[in-house]
């Protein structure tokens, strides 16, 4: 793991450092970590060089002490792209992670390849709801919300199959800084990405969840009619968090959908 300072904060990152590969960039959803990719990266070795980074007040990055906003989160993933001398890259972003690859296209379109978004929206939950849970984790703390949060990232059917990764991730929860999740809750309270989209040139990939509760399948297929030309597909028996559950199946289409070259000479 790397670090970086961006704006007095440090942004904890890794890149596989394969330079002479298309980069990626690949964004985690709120309230895990880089981590969520460690599967789909290691299937993308050889292929792509992977960066993945972890959100203010996740992972090994220092928190937030002021109000968050989707521009600020693609400054962070426009100053580390910099920082490791990245022209131009792929994007993958889930979730609140989705978020910040929305922002990349209306922001900054010419640095972006391919995009990838999956389980996320244009407009998130509502803005009661993450106020209310806003409130909730500055008054009592993640670590009381575990169990109420994490059975909605994963199928019933990937928890009782591995519930060892499923205890992992909710003890990850409760190590993230409560006041850093809050202000991402309230951002998203504040983010509609309506009527912002049209513009966006070239096709956009959304990938979805059956079994999502978070971002149903009707808030990707809402997305999909912002862009001009998106395609979207959604698996079955998935829930919130596709690269933990099926790692494997999302890097085979990342490989076919970020144009890479070594999967159109195997066909």
């Amino acid at each position: 793991m790397a670090f970086l300072t961006v704006a007095e904060r440090t942004i904890a990152y890794r890149d596989s450092g394969e330079n002479a590969l298309p980069a990626v960039l690949l964004a985690h959803p709120l309230g895990m970590s880089q981590d969520v990719w460690e599967g789909v990266v290691a299937a993308l070795r050889g292929r792509f060089r992977c960066v993945t980074w972890d959100l203010p007040g996740h992972g090994a990055s220092t928190g937030l002490t002021t109000a968050v906003t989707p521009e600020h989160l693609a400054d962070d993933a426009l100053a580390l792209a910099d920082a490791l001398g990245l022209a131009r890259f792929h994007f993958v972003g889930t979730s609140v992670g989705g978020v910040v690859g929305q922002q990349l296209l209306v922001q900054c379109p010419e640095r972006l390849t391919d995009v990838v978004l999956t389980n996320t929206g244009a407009v998130i939950g509502t803005p009661d709801n993450w106020h209310t849970r806003a409130s909730r984790v500055r008054q009592e703390g993640l670590a009381a919300m575990a169990d109420e949060i994490v059975p909605r990232w994963f199928s019933e059917a990937f928890v009782q199959r591995d519930t060892a990764v499923y205890t992992g991730w909710k003890v990850q929860l409760t190590r993230i800084d409560d006041e850093s999740y809050a202000r991402l809750c309230e951002m998203l309270a504040a983010t509609d990405f309506t009527g912002r989209l049209r513009d966006v040139s070239g096709p956009v990939r959304l990938l979805g969840g059956r079994e999502d509760l978070s971002t149903p399948p009707d808030t990707l297929k809402t997305l999909a009619s912002q862009f001009g030309d998106a395609r979207l597909e959604v698996l079955e028996d998935i829930a919130h968090v596709p690269s933990v559950e099926v790692p494997e199946a999302i890097a085979k289409r990342l490989r076919a959908w970020l144009g890479d070259e070594h999967v159109a000479q195997e066909r």
